[in-house]
């Protein structure tokens, strides 16, 4: 446990999620994807990523309702996947994700009692069942928490204080441990301008912060509106002659630039390490011929220079992967047969670590 979270940062090259599966409503495999298997592990460490982020519901996998008491097999399933990754020498980032929104829909001051007593009850018995792992292993305090202003920014810096306090009071290895706290809607700009101070931590040098970065019309957005219509393309010599109105008017490169080189300002030249925990885009399957061509390449362009910015700041990408494959995907690896299925992806967010 001796690395400092700036020295941690500097062991993670590239992460990969493990997306719609722990965090799935209904189970494991409620969203289409198979049960988490070593062999899929083995795959994303072949393929060049050393870190792993393990996406977790808990609130629906309780023995008591009135206590928060999680299910010992559901901790015990959880701790199974974390040693896939940790016998694969990779790092590994176990979160309570969106959960049913108990935390990320309610930080405002009338909930704030109520979650804080979840929050320090779920933490507690995580960190417990998962106290053995070496540095290897990070917590992190929560998702997407959905924050607009100061006063929910206080009561999301009293969740995270919460999880610090939790996590440390389980002793062992947690005494040490590397923690994650997310910013405001994990959303870069109000990150900037919300999160003014961390929660406190007795352990000096442990804490990293965490947003993610979805610029929504190109990486997101499914339909045309009034307001604006979907980027198709994206980059450098990667703008369309002939479907002009699917060109990009902001989130290219010097965007992404400015962007990230908030968070080196805010964090990371202070020495606390910024995780970039989900980015991704998806692949716009209703496109053909010289469209498609110069859309998977816009794609391919996009994940290389995240992952290239992301390192010049000092920012730790996460690819999100959704797993199921159809239509709008982002998925690399088909989980069905534990295969590469998007190789030019692939190859971008590779060629961005060079």
């Amino acid at each position: 446990m001796s690395s400092s979270a700036v020295q941690l940062a500097a062991k993670i090259k590239l992460g990969w999620n493990i997306g719609n599966t722990l965090e799935a409503t209904g189970g494991e495999t409620a969203w289409g994807n198979p049960k988490v298997t070593k062999a899929l592990i083995d795959l994303v460490k072949a393929n060049g990523f050393n870190a792993i982020r393990i996406p977790c519901s808990w609130n629906q996998n309780l023995a008591n309702t009135t206590t928060a008491q999680i299910k010992a097999d559901w901790l015990a399933r959880v701790k199974e996947v974390v040693q896939y990754c940790v016998d694969n020498d990779m790092y590994v980032l176990v979160n309570i994700h969106w959960d049913g929104g108990w935390l990320e829909n309610n930080c405002t001051n009338a909930k704030k009692v109520e979650n804080n007593a979840k929050q320090k009850a779920f933490w507690e018995q995580i960190a417990t069942s998962l106290r053995d792992f070496d540095e290897h292993l990070l917590f992190a305090s929560a998702n997407e928490p959905n924050v607009d202003d100061a006063t929910q920014m206080d009561v999301l810096n009293s969740y995270h204080q919460t999880f610090i306090d939790a996590v440390r009071s389980t002793g062992g290895k947690n005494a040490y441990r590397t923690l994650v706290v997310q910013g405001p809607s994990t959303d870069i700009e109000k990150t900037n301008k919300l999160m003014t101070t961390l929660p406190t931590d007795k352990v000096a040098n442990r804490l990293m912060a965490e947003v993610h970065f979805y610029p929504y019309q190109f990486t997101l957005m499914t339909k045309d509106e009034t307001w604006g219509k979907m980027f198709y393309y994206w980059g450098a010599g990667n703008h369309s002659t002939t479907d002009t109105a699917h060109n990009p008017t902001w989130g290219e490169e010097a965007d992404i630039d400015k962007f990230f080189l908030l968070m080196k300002n805010q964090f990371v030249d202070k020495g606390i390490p910024v995780i970039l925990g989900e980015f991704g885009a998806i692949k716009r399957t209703n496109l053909t011929g010289n469209d498609l061509t110069l859309h998977l390449k816009s794609r391919a362009d996009f994940l290389k220079y995240v992952v290239k910015s992301s390192k010049l700041n000092g920012l730790i990408p996460f690819y999100w992967d959704a797993g199921n494959l159809g239509v709008n995907t982002m998925s690399l690896f088909d989980r069905s047969n534990n295969t590469v299925y998007d190789a030019q992806a692939l190859t971008g967010l590779l060629d961005g670590l060079k």
